[in-house]
């Protein structure tokens, strides 16, 4: 670390920003997940818990999902999210318009697209 900034952070992370053709239903499915604050506007979305980190979501009108696990559009992101109960959290995420992937390389963890084609995972801690 450079010597000016002892101890302090160069920046914040305030917020994560995710590219989608619908803002609003990635945040709805988003926020129902997670039990967060929906707002939307017109190309923008964000949730947010009452303390903390937000994601927002950005409308992009030529977008195109991923197909990971191939690499001919990899993935760009993915988030990790904890569950208690794997089985639970899968009926949950699939009734709020989350798809199963058919890859499940791990036991621990379950990976899941967003009803955007992004992948997340469901990770016991």
């Amino acid at each position: 670390m450079v010597d000016t900034l002892a101890g302090m952070a160069i920046a914040r992370l305030p917020l994560i920003a995710i590219d989608c053709p619908d803002p609003g239903a990635l945040a709805r499915f988003y926020g129902a997940m997670l039990d967060w604050k929906v707002d939307v506007s017109v190309d923008r979305a964000s949730v947010c818990p009452e303390d903390g980190q937000c994601i927002a979501f950005h409308r992009v009108a030529d977008y195109t999902p991923p197909t990971w696990p191939t690499r001919e559009r990899p993935k760009q992101m993915h988030l990790d999210m904890f569950v208690d109960d794997l089985d639970a959290a899968e009926a949950a995420v699939t009734d709020l318009g989350a798809t199963k992937h058919p890859d499940q390389p791990g036991t621990s963890y379950r990976v899941f697209l967003d009803p955007a084609g992004h992948p997340f995972c469901l990770c016991l801690e």
